[in-house]
């Protein structure tokens, strides 16, 4: 009878011990999820920065050429004529809109 009794000690020592393991494990799962949200924000505002930053380089290099550098020349020309049509474009949609409404 005596071995039944320690054998039921130590089953609940070890279901304690499970229970114990369980409750740290739910701790972690938790602290690494917030972790993994926080990283996650930080991953996100890096990459609006990077881009942010990659616009403005690519501003930059423009402003540099216009201003005489040789480098990038072709792809300074290429964007201004890529402006310029733009434009183009937007006053003949500009001018189609008025004369519709004369």
């Amino acid at each position: 009878m005596e071995e039944k009794l320690d054998r039921i000690v130590v089953l609940e020592h070890k279901i304690i011990d499970l229970l114990n393991k369980l409750k740290q494990n739910h701790f972690d799962l938790t602290k690494l999820s917030e972790s993994n949200e926080q990283l996650s924000g930080q991953n996100n505002t890096l990459s609006e920065q990077l881009h942010r930053l990659k616009a403005e380089n690519k501003t930059l290099k423009i402003a540099n050429n216009l201003l005489g550098s040789t480098e990038g020349k072709a792809s300074t020309k290429n964007k201004i004529n890529s402006l310029i049509k733009d434009v183009d474009y937007c006053i003949s949609q500009l001018t189609e809109i008025s004369s519709v409404y004369e």
